[in-house]
């Protein structure tokens, strides 16, 4: 761990973050200066660095044990608030713990202390009773999507853990669903209520879109093909509806990404991946994917099937009109199917008929080495340029990971490309170059 905390200007500038946002800047003031917050703030609105800049500004760099626990809901979440620490370039160590990955990776990990544990409850609770870390330095605890956690049944493991934290000073909650009841368990006092929910920061239109037949396949292409090549969620309340779906849409020809809780984890980020750098411009996803994802903006969603609750809506909906931006959701409606009363202000769109959207200009290629072989994002931009001849418009995101990387290549020139880097010397690493399937 370093010993020179960074200071917020410092982080804000590598994350080119000019400015705070308003709910973050009122976040920030209320959690330094209160032991409890509830921060309630739509999905997209930057919530995670709310909580993060004022948790990090408190942590002891002479410290060597885990000072900050953030309990989440998903994988996905997990992965996404350590790589926010990563990016933030702090100088303090952070891991991400969640089931579906080897616990001796966990182990091996957890042999040196990170001062920022993130993980799902199931796998903290038992990485606690192994006593693979201490608790005694644990300070603030962060209980992030609480709502979530709760409803998927994490409520024993969270109460073990916060009971077993001897030393908690600070508690923070933060979601973007109202009128959640908080558990006694999470020991809350005289909170302070952070409430941005009511905000109107973005423009969400919901349209309905008539379908002639129950079966609503055709009206999902037909409603596709109206809206164009933009990147967007197609919402299923099953993963056999999602298989239903996948199997349709690739008779058409119409490229696209599944996502729910049945995949394999290394599955479900490669998706997710392909989704980030335009490999993939559609996911088809159960509710999974509503939340706590690491996506890029949204044009729209489609809610093929609609969610039992209000609230499910709500965090579909949140996949798009993020931050300060406008989108659509789109719901598709059998001609005599009656909508829940959650769905107001809803206008009817006719569809125009319109050619299929394109196939995507991208595919994504997977490097066999990462960070821990000190190879970084230049180093594989200066591979594909210099030895792969690649222009500068013909390669696109790169994702470092440990052991690997995810690059977007222009699909054209794939084949050329992988003649002249597979099998090449990065750093001192001799590297595999290969297709993401």
């Amino acid at each position: 761990m370093s010993s020179t905390k960074k200071n917020q200007k410092d982080i804000l500038a590598k994350l080119n973050i000019g400015q705070l946002n308003p709910m973050q800047q009122e976040a920030q003031l209320a959690i330094n200066s209160n032991s409890d917050v509830v921060l309630l703030s739509p999905t997209g609105t930057g919530k995670t660095l709310a909580f993060l800049l004022p948790v990090v500004a408190q942590l002891d760099a002479a410290c060597p044990e885990v000072q900050a626990l953030v309990l989440v809901p998903s994988r996905e979440l997990a992965i996404q608030i350590e790589q926010v620490i990563r990016e933030m370039g702090t100088g303090y160590k952070a891991n991400a713990v969640y089931g579906g990955r080897s616990g001796s990776k966990d182990k091996e990990e957890l042999k040196h202390r990170p001062a920022i544990l993130i993980g799902t409850p199931g796998r903290v609770a038992d990485h606690m009773r192994r006593e693979r870390f201490s608790t005694e330095k644990i300070r603030t605890i962060v209980l992030d999507e609480f709502d979530k956690s709760l409803e998927v049944g994490f409520e024993k493991e969270m109460t073990e853990i916060v009971t077993g934290l001897p030393n908690l000073k600070k508690r923070i909650l933060t979601s973007a669903t109202q009128n959640i009841e908080i558990p006694e368990f999470v020991g809350l006092d005289k909170p302070e209520i952070i409430n941005f929910l009511s905000e109107k920061t973005r423009q969400l239109t919901i349209k309905i879109v008539i379908s002639p037949s129950k079966n609503k396949l055709e009206t999902l292409v037909k409603t596709l093909s109206h809206i164009g090549n933009h990147p967007g969620i197609i919402f299923c309340n099953f993963k056999e509806t999602i298989q239903e779906v996948s199997d349709f849409l690739t008779r058409h020809k119409i490229n696209h990404g599944c996502f729910s809780g049945g995949m394999e984890q290394k599955d479900r980020e490669r998706v997710l991946i392909k989704f980030r750098n335009g490999t993939y411009q559609l996911i088809v996803a159960t509710d999974l994917a509503a939340r706590g994802l690491d996506i890029p903006e949204l044009k729209f969603i489609i809610h093929y099937q609609l969610p039992h609750k209000g609230s499910e809506f709500t965090h579909r909906n949140g996949r798009t009109a993020r931050m300060f931006s406008d989108g659509t959701a789109y719901v598709l409606k059998w001609e005599k199917e009656k909508l829940p009363d959650f769905i107001e202000d809803a206008e009817i769109e006719v569809l125009e008929n319109a050619p299929r959207p394109a196939d995507s200009e991208w595919q994504t290629l997977f490097v066999s080495g990462g960070r821990k072989d000190k190879i970084s994002k230049g180093d594989i931009a200066g591979l594909f340029f210099k030895q792969g001849k690649l222009g500068s418009d013909q390669l696109g995101t790169i994702e470092l990971k440990q052991d690997c990387a995810f690059v977007a290549v222009k699909a054209s020139k794939v084949n050329q490309l992988l003649k002249l880097v597979d099998n090449t010397r990065l750093k001192k690493k001799k590297v595999r170059v290969t297709i993401v399937e």
